[in-house]
């Protein structure tokens, strides 16, 4: 993503090397804002702090995690107070949403269901797990990113996961009833 000795010069006072550090990750920091946010002008709004926090935290950053790891981090978190000051719902375009892993719960959600539906079960998940489907399925983290982005332990990562997949199940099987719709 993006090259250690950029990042080592921007933590070292170089200016043009740290706004083109942010140049690079802005189009990454927008996309999971609005993945979480659902709003253009909150996921601008986040990205915007994201990078202001990025800017000014710059120097806190260690090499002893991974740089997107630590920018995912920041823009979840920003996101999350935000989710929780304002309760938006996350939006998955149609062409984003493609599972990485397989499970029968992925191959019939696939099978059965349109994009409008799986939307619509995702907007219904809590924030907490929304988060964790937003980061695995459709900004492709391993477990160990998602976990280290949260603050998470890796066991609770793959709880919150099994728990969304679960409810997402349900809440198709209620959308295939005719049952719910938002």
């Amino acid at each position: 993503m993006v090259e250690p000795s950029l990042i080592r010069a921007a933590q070292s006072g170089d200016r043009d090397a740290l706004i083109t550090l942010l140049r690079e990750i802005e189009t990454h920091v927008y996309r999971t804002a609005y993945y979480i946010l659902n709003n253009e002008q909150d996921a601008m709004d986040a990205a915007q702090e994201a990078l202001i926090r990025i800017y000014t935290k710059i120097n806190s950053y260690e090499e002893k995690a991974q740089f997107k790891t630590w920018i995912q981090r920041i823009v979840t978190n920003i996101c999350i107070d935000k989710f929780r000051r304002n309760k938006p719902t996350v939006s998955v375009e149609e062409h984003d949403l493609v599972f990485q892993e397989k499970s029968n719960v992925e191959d019939e959600v696939l099978s059965t269901f349109t994009a409008q539906d799986i939307r619509q079960a995702i907007e219904m998940l809590p924030s907490h797990h929304r988060a964790v489907v937003v980061l695995r399925y459709l900004q492709d983290f391993s477990y160990n990113e998602i976990a280290d982005s949260l603050n998470l332990p890796l066991n609770t990562v793959k709880s919150y996961l099994f728990r969304a997949r679960q409810q997402l199940q349900s809440l198709l099987h209620e959308y295939q009833q005719g049952g719910v719709r938002g």
